[in-house]
């Protein structure tokens, strides 16, 4: 069983996160991308004292980058999570 700290890296604060956290209680997470569902599910409630109702993955592709030559490289990987929150629970953001 992985730590919760493990699982979780951290919160994302973009402009569609905040949308849709203030319109649908929803809450978006970088995870380890071996982590399963349940296991962020576990994490978020263990780790924010809330319970979480639905949680969505993916996977994001890492960014194409150039430095001073012809050939590129690329930047690692990504997971995604989208974690529905029960209806009047909330994680504190500051």
């Amino acid at each position: 069983m992985k730590s919760s700290y493990s699982v979780i890296r951290k919160i994302l604060v973009t402009e569609k996160g905040t949308r849709l956290t203030s319109n649908e209680n929803k809450y978006l997470f970088r995870v380890d991308p071996k982590a399963t569902k349940a296991e962020i599910r576990r994490a978020v409630e263990e780790l924010f004292n809330v319970q979480v109702t639905k949680v969505n993955t993916l996977i994001r592709a890492g960014k194409k980058k150039r430095e001073r030559t012809p050939s590129f490289g690329r930047t690692s990987d990504w997971k995604r999570a989208v974690v529905t929150l029960k209806a009047g629970d909330a994680i504190p953001l500051q």
